[in-house]
């Protein structure tokens, strides 16, 4: 039986224990889905998830596990890294080496815990690389679903951003601009207005891309089951009389 991993463990065992994972099959499977194989192993997300929980959060190692190039290693490393010891060069750096949509939305999910997430998300949606800028949308999807106490206002401010990526037609970067439209819209009944007007606004461009991004936007913002989570959520936020 495989040794199991630890809190102790180093970036060599745990890439050990990853190829004693690997599979073929998943591997394959993999690249249906649209996801960069080259360095893969073959190891699933629910598996990856829970080697994490095992190993806990540890910088060092994560900056090792990175550095391995392995997809599988590069996915732990976002889940066991610890955001309060990441710096920006770090994220940029990292944010240059992205060659896969998952890895971009695992990353992105560790971006949002730095303090600096907001500087991040602007300076990647105004880099022209594909997966960079992909990042600063899965990272404000990501920030709208994490960020509970955030302002609504903080959300409203990045409708603008939306609108203004909404005609790249990369389809990794289009896919996150709807994304992070849909996340904002149904976040709360404050912002839900004024992402479908930017939905519906998308919906009627002459753009292609825009088009995509704002009907597939509307049709979810106006789904019956949406607004009813809209409307119970707002309703337990009301003040009790």
């Amino acid at each position: 039986m495989p040794k199991p991993l630890t809190p102790a463990s180093t970036a060599a065992e745990a890439i050990a224990r990853l190829r004693e994972m690997g599979s073929d099959e998943n591997r394959a499977g993999m690249a249906r889905f649209g996801i960069e194989t080259g360095t893969a192993l073959g190891i699933g997300s629910t598996d990856l998830r829970r080697l994490a929980r095992d190993l806990k959060r540890d910088h060092d190692r994560a900056l090792a596990l990175w550095q391995s190039g392995i997809r599988e290693a590069r996915l732990l490393a976002a889940f066991t890294d610890e955001p309060d010891k990441v710096g920006i060069a770090q994220c940029r750096e990292w944010a240059g080496d992205f060659n896969s949509w998952e890895i971009v939305d695992g990353v992105s999910d560790l971006f949002v815990d730095t303090p600096f997430w907001r500087n991040l998300i602007e300076e990647f949606a105004a880099d022209e690389r594909e997966f960079v800028r992909r990042t600063a949308f899965a990272m404000l999807a990501w920030v709208a679903v994490h960020h509970k106490k955030e302002p609504d206002a903080t959300f409203a401010a990045y409708l603008p951003l939306i609108e203004a990526h909404a005609a790249d037609a990369r389809n990794f970067v289009r896919k996150a601009v709807n994304w992070a439209l849909r996340h904002i819209g149904k976040r709360s009944t404050g912002l839900h207005a004024p992402a479908l007007a930017l939905a519906r606004k998308l919906a009627a461009s002459p753009d292609k891309t825009a088009r995509w991004i704002g009907k597939d936007a509307v049709r979810e913002l106006t789904d019956a089951k949406t607004l009813e989570r809209l409307a119970k959520k707002a309703a337990g936020d009301a003040p009790v009389n």
